[in-house]
């Protein structure tokens, strides 16, 4: 197996191999696999460097050094338990770029093996349980840390060594709950929200690997993006359409749009348009917007006669397109 840096991983220590193999069930291994893929990194220990230096260069965080304990089968926190050379596998969140065909609990399926996991994806990217991925956006997948229980440990008390928040270690037994009985040696997956690189730990990685580390970069635009869509909706409703327009196709100009955003903003521009006697644009808005959202439909109370007659106009061409001549 090899990680972003092109690196050999390190195989992991005799005793962990053994419980390993003794211990953790096909779908467990699997399961850690499929986000491992994704988001481990490597580093070489350096001279006079401990778990608790490398977990604040990369983490931003010495507390972390429990993650780099548990993901390289280590015995112990100390500075003891690492050596000059040696090779330190370093997990990361994972993200992922949401597809028309995904749901909550395939994507589940594959980043943790077990599609009744999805509600950790669903609390870390602030979703609604009933709603689909939004087409586009970037999810943040928090990566599953394999935790080999000690003697006398619990789920309970696993979950109070990783979260401070009791919503996340409820989450976190559910995520665990029904993978058979757990005893001393077996492996439970601790799937973690904020395991995400520091900006020095992203320096440090780019400079040895000559490549890009993604650090949710259109995550983040999309959550900017969400933040002003407010105000595009109060220009309209105050009559500032103009000055809409300008606004909601300096939002379109970005990349970054999820299905969702880009339907909210055609809307409105397409309000705008009308209002500023451009039913041509207004209904190449909801044209566009037919594309991502073939049923969408406008509150017919609310909305004006015109803004729905351009909708209507579009949704007639939507669904009878023009046909293609063919050159003679």
């Amino acid at each position: 197996m090899t990680g972003k840096t092109g690196a050999v991983l390190p195989r992991p220590r005799p005793l962990f191999a053994q419980l390993f193999a003794l211990t953790v069930t096909v779908v467990l291994a699997s399961s850690a696999t499929a986000a491992a893929q994704d988001s481990l990194f490597v580093h070489v220990v350096r001279p006079g460097e401990t778990l608790a230096s490398i977990a604040q260069t990369y983490y931003g965080n010495p507390k972390r050094e429990n993650v780099l304990v548990a993901e390289n089968g280590l015995t112990d926190q100390g500075g003891s338990a690492i050596v000059e050379g040696m090779r330190l596998m370093l997990p990361t969140v994972h993200y992922y770029r949401v597809r028309a065909t995904d749901t909550w609990r395939g994507l589940a399926e594959r980043y943790y093996g077990d599609a009744s996991r999805a509600p950790i994806l669903i609390k870390a990217n602030d979703a609604k349980p009933g709603n689909a991925p939004d087409e586009g956006a970037q999810l943040l997948i928090p990566y599953p840390v394999r935790h080999v229980l000690k003697q006398g440990e619990t789920l309970i008390s696993v979950a109070e060594q990783y979260y401070g928040n009791r919503d996340d270690q409820r989450l976190f037994r559910a995520f665990n709950v029904g993978k058979g009985k757990l005893t001393r040696g077996h492996i439970v997956l601790v799937p973690l929200f904020d395991l995400l690189l520091s900006e020095e730990g992203k320096v440090r990685l780019e400079s040895a690997t000559g490549e890009t580390v993604d650090m949710g970069e259109s995550r983040n635009a999309q959550a900017e993006i969400d933040h002003k869509l407010p105000a595009l909706r109060e220009a309209i409703q105050e009559g500032r359409f103009v000055e809409a327009v300008a606004l909601g196709n300096q939002l379109l100009g970005s990349r970054q749009l999820t299905g969702y955003q880009e339907i909210s903003i055609q809307r409105e521009l397409a309000t705008a348009y009308v209002a500023l006697s451009r039913e041509d644009l207004a209904i190449q808005a909801f044209a566009r917007a037919l594309e991502k959202q073939p049923d969408l439909e406008l509150d017919s109370v609310r909305t004006s006669p015109r803004v729905l007659k351009a909708l209507e106009t579009a949704q007639k061409a939507h669904k009878n397109p023009p046909a293609l001549v063919r050159d003679e």
